[in-house]
């Protein structure tokens, strides 16, 4: 009878806590920490408490991840639509007089007793919701479908473009743009646009001296925005001013050479000629210290995290979960590949951190969030074979 009613013992309960993580997604996301709290405390550790703030944010962020992994996609589902309904309330009230709050010119952040940026909800909140929506429309789907999908991705776009933040914009956009391209959006549809890039990229580059003279103005994009695109077609206009931050970056890069200067050795980085260093342009101080040797090593980290993400979308049960899974992934990619885009002068600066290695609590706790969803994922998966 006393063993009918035997108690699990502590070690049993943990390991139950903890059955069916996956262990290459764990350890490539393992490997990029490391990376970020050497390169944070190289680059920071003379930056106030930005190492010991750092070190706080990224636990914040795998307590998150770990709670968010015990939540089965079927909860998450459910979720969906709420969150996505108050993550664009939620932007709509920084319009209010009393509640929105502007610093630089923009409005991002609401007021309510604690300070918070509703756009970084929409993050999470917008492949959540397309999830949802196309796994409502399984095996029925028509192109009405991704009409709908468009107009469900456009609405959080243009109100946090509106604000303006054109990096947070984009990563919005990224993210649902995958999910309805693993949906099954047709590449007759795709190449087209991809082709028209192309095309408006080049004639952009062409048209750059005319373009890019004072007093020109651009429709839709603001002062600003023509500013940065104008700054990264030719930043030695102004080399003191608009371009001093990608000439300064792409130095620090050129300067690390193969193996880089060493750990704490960057003189670009510490002579505080890197703006940003801690944050948006960690990546410039990391290649100085670090070299191609190290840019590989990183390289390989999120490779590897963003290839196990998409095995781990591939493998899932549903079109919900994998959906979301393979957009989680790919929003990873799209965090790196703008970063080390805007740090290197192939694209604009946006102001996008680097995942895991660049300092920042909100950006950090909804990375947390994202793979701890594709942790979600893998998780049920396996607690269902085995």
């Amino acid at each position: 009878m006393n063993s009918v009613f035997e108690q699990p013992s502590i070690w049993q309960r943990v390991r139950g806590v903890f059955a069916g993580f996956d262990g290459p997604l764990a350890a490539a996301l393992a490997l990029l920490a490391a990376i970020g709290l050497v390169t944070m405390y190289s680059a920071g550790y003379d930056h106030g408490t930005r190492f010991v703030d750092h070190g706080r944010n990224m636990l914040l962020a795998l307590v998150v991840l770990f709670a968010v992994a015990q939540v089965p996609p079927q909860r998450l589902q459910q979720i969906a639509v709420p969150l996505y309904v108050i993550g664009v309330v939620l932007v709509l009230m920084t319009a209010l007089p009393g509640l929105g709050i502007t610093k630089k010119g923009a409005t991002r952040w609401l007021n309510l007793g604690v300070v918070i940026q509703p756009s970084e909800i929409l993050k999470i909140a917008m492949p959540l919701m397309l999830a949802w929506w196309f796994q409502k429309r399984e095996g029925l789907l028509r192109v009405p479908d991704f009409l709908v999908a468009g107009a469900l991705l456009a609405v959080p776009v243009l109100l946090v473009m509106h604000q303006p933040d054109l990096g947070t914009a984009l990563l919005i956009l990224a993210g649902g743009v995958y999910v309805i391209f693993f949906a099954g959006l047709s590449w007759k549809l795709i190449v087209p646009v991809l082709a028209l890039g192309v095309v408006g990229i080049v004639a952009l580059i062409i048209a750059e001296p005319t373009i890019c003279q004072p007093g020109v103005e651009w429709p839709i994009l603001r002062d600003y925005q023509r500013h940065r695109v104008c700054t990264l077609l030719d930043p030695t206009q102004d080399p003191l001013g608009k371009g001093f931050h990608i000439i300064q970056g792409m130095i620090a890069i050129g300067s690390g050479g193969v193996t880089g200067k060493g750990f704490m050795n960057g003189t670009q980085t510490h002579l505080e000629f890197i703006p940003e260093r801690t944050t948006d342009f960690i990546f410039a101080a990391f290649c100085e210290e670090f070299g191609l040797a190290g840019v590989l090593l990183l390289l390989f980290a999120f490779v590897c995290l963003i290839f196990r993400g998409l095995m781990i979308a591939g493998e899932a049960p549903t079109v919900f979960s994998r959906l979301l899974a393979g957009a989680m992934s790919l929003s990873v990619f799209t965090y790196a590949f703008v970063n080390m885009g805007m740090v290197s002068g192939i694209l604009p600066v946006v102001g996008v951190p680097l995942p895991f290695v660049s300092y920042g609590g909100t950006a950090m706790v909804t990375l947390g969030l994202g793979l701890g969803i594709l942790m979600s994922v893998a998780r049920s998966r396996r607690l269902m074979m085995s």
